[in-house]
């Protein structure tokens, strides 16, 4: 935002972790919800067909892609969450620090599930629950939520040219144009 000081790089740095513990701590508490109160494979009706809980343990990716290969997908959400963690302490956007705050939660949960999950470390089965069966067959968590409206996030910070520093490419163009006249 114009006018507004960039933010300290340990107060992203907090942000970051502040947001990621929260997404991880409620994607946890709805997947221990999940496991103790819904049917397994069974579908619950929320809104009809539009919204339906459906738990299932997913071994692999989306629709359950590469489950013969699922320590794979353990080392690059471990990669990808240390990625994170270490721009994060390099940030001045409070922007920035949002979304990376809110994707690193989302990495954390089914990392977690990979990690601690059955049938063990480091092949665990993430734990999914919303199905959606208008929209694709695909039945997600809410990590998985956060992940996906994360990367959106991200692609969008990074076509619209917002920095690290939150300052937009095309304002720093500018502002060297300025002082360079």
């Amino acid at each position: 935002m114009p006018g507004r000081r960039p933010l300290r790089r340990s107060a992203a740095g907090a942000i970051v972790a502040i947001l990621a513990a929260l997404v991880l701590a409620a994607d946890q508490f709805v997947k221990q919800l999940t496991i103790e109160n819904l049917p397994y494979r069974e579908p619950v009706p929320v809104l009809g067909e539009f919204l339906q809980l459906y738990y299932v343990l997913n071994p692999g990716a989306a629709f359950s892609l590469g489950s013969e290969v699922t320590w794979i997908f353990t080392i690059a959400l471990a990669v990808v969450a240390g990625v994170i963690a270490w721009k994060a302490f390099g940030l001045n956007s409070r922007l920035w620090a949002i979304v990376l705050g809110l994707l690193l939660g989302g990495v954390l949960g089914n990392l977690t599930d990979r990690l601690f999950r059955e049938p063990g470390f480091p092949v665990g089965h993430v734990v999914d629950m919303i199905s959606m069966p208008w929209m694709l067959p695909a039945i997600f968590n809410v990590a998985d939520i956060f992940i996906v409206t994360g990367m959106i996030s991200v692609a969008l910070l990074v076509v619209t040219g917002v920095g690290f520093d939150g300052v937009r490419e095309k304002d720093r163009e500018a502002a060297e144009d300025a002082e360079a006249s």
